[in-house]
């Protein structure tokens, strides 16, 4: 006897097939909150303002909305491990609705751990909940952090959202360190009470500048360390013998080039290269054009100092080359121009100082080097402690080069003083003997 008729049998199996589909294709149970935001407040005793330090004490700012058709009555946010509260810490929270803020009753407790919130009325659906703690420190290891949210809607139901967004820790840097010992000390707040000293001395600052400049003076060296060898030398060397040329098509020529360069401003010619170029349809990289218009301006420089030089040396040496069967450009770079590099050494060290300290205008059209820096810094402190810093920079390289030049001088002066005496005293020696045998 069959218990089921086909009939029967078909809704069954109809009715299991639905059901199935039913439960496979339903979403599936929606959260009451949507977290909008975590972020931490930048600590760091530093310029650099996206920074957050960890083991330092900063401000979490959670932020979640209420679903639609939902209620919250509590909240609880569970810190990372390794999280501490620092003197004063404390939880701020502001339901919104809107800009309006609502007047939602509630008990909250606080501890490394979590932050507990217990509404007194249910937030209904559309509401802002904000969630600040204060002075509470995030590990003191590098990494990216979350918080977990957990929750109760209006019926007491509870869940979890799971992991917020990362809010992204540095550990602290040893000028960090050293700046929040130095603020500290009795002696530096007694300095930083004297305005002048506090705008333009002030010690944190000074260590808080120094490893963020570092990167800005190797950027302003390393610009002239290409631009002066590469370019600067090699054009001063050429336009000095096209100046020296007995075509006066070529010395004419090099004359306008080395007039016009040192006769108008280098921050003239900045704008020109980096403002001007472009209309003519020439894009050429930020750093590759600041070598450029520093070595152009360096080799016109250059270019009469080696001159100078070449000019300096005596004309029989030419004359003494030329009987040995040498050729004018052979005398030239086999006789000449070793003596000539020996005796512009100290002129063309000095040019290479006012190169490098020019590169300063170059953060007029924004290239990112030592001053651009310190200009950076100082807008974002409003202490104008980072351009004496970037000045102590530039004395690194500047003292010395500046002393390896009045060395170079008075070796030089030495050396040319040290062969007139003694061709003063062979002369009189040449005439000692010559007389002693006029009288034998």
């Amino acid at each position: 006897m069959r218990l089921f008729s086909k009939p029967l049998f078909k809704f069954f199996l109809f009715a299991l097939v639905l059901a199935t589909l039913s439960a496979l294709l339903s979403p599936p149970q929606a959260d009451a909150l949507t977290v909008s935001s975590t972020t931490a407040q930048p600590n760091s005793t530093s310029s650099n303002s996206s920074a957050v330090i960890g083991g330092t004490p900063t401000r979490i700012t959670w932020e979640g909305t209420v679903d639609k058709g939902e209620q919250v009555k509590s909240l609880d946010l569970v810190f990372p491990a390794g999280c501490s509260l620092a003197d004063g810490a404390d939880v701020k929270v502001t339901v919104l609705h809107g800009l309006d803020r609502m007047a939602y009753l509630e008990q909250d407790q606080l501890d490394a751990q979590h932050v507990s919130v217990d509404f007194a009325k249910a937030v209904p659906s559309g509401m802002l909940i904000r969630v600040e703690v204060h002075e509470i420190s995030l590990p003191n290891v590098a990494g990216d952090y979350q918080l977990e949210t957990n929750y109760t809607d209006a019926n007491g139901k509870s869940a979890a959202l799971g992991p917020t967004q990362n809010i992204t820790v540095q550990t602290v840097s040893w000028s960090d360190q050293l700046s929040d010992w130095l603020s500290q000390q009795g002696w530096v707040q007694a300095w930083n009470s004297v305005l002048f000293l506090n705008i333009f001395f002030n010690p944190v600052q000074i260590v808080a500048s120094l490893p963020q400049l570092f990167f800005g003076w190797l950027r302003s060296l390393g610009i002239v360390l290409i631009g002066f060898p590469i370019i600067a030398i090699p054009i001063g060397l050429l336009v000095s013998f096209l100046r020296m040329s007995k075509l006066k098509v070529l010395r004419f020529i090099s004359s306008i080039y080395v007039n016009l360069i040192r006769g108008t401003p280098l921050f003239l010619q900045i704008y020109i290269f980096f403002f001007g170029l472009p209309y003519l349809g020439i894009n050429i990289p930020n750093y590759v054009l600041s070598f450029l218009v520093m070595g152009l301006n360096s080799s016109a420089y250059l270019a009469e100092i080696f001159r100078g030089g070449i000019e300096s040396i005596n004309k029989g040496q030419f004359e003494a080359a030329a009987s040995l069967g040498m050729s004018r450009m052979q005398t030239m770079f086999r006789v000449i121009i070793p003596q000539t590099v020996r005796r512009v050494i100290p002129t063309a060290t000095s040019e290479f100082i006012l190169l490098y300290k020019d590169t300063s205008l170059l953060a007029a059209v924004g290239v990112m080097e030592q001053m651009m820096f310190a200009k950076n810094i100082v807008a974002s402190t409003g202490n104008m402690t980072p351009y004496i810093v970037s000045a102590l920079y530039y004395l690194v390289v500047t003292l010395p080069l500046t002393r390896f030049s009045r060395n170079m001088e008075k070796r030089l002066a030495d050396g040319e003083g040290g062969n007139e005496a003694k061709e003063k005293k062979h002369r009189l020696r040449a005439l000692f003997t010559r007389k002693q045998e006029v009288a034998a």
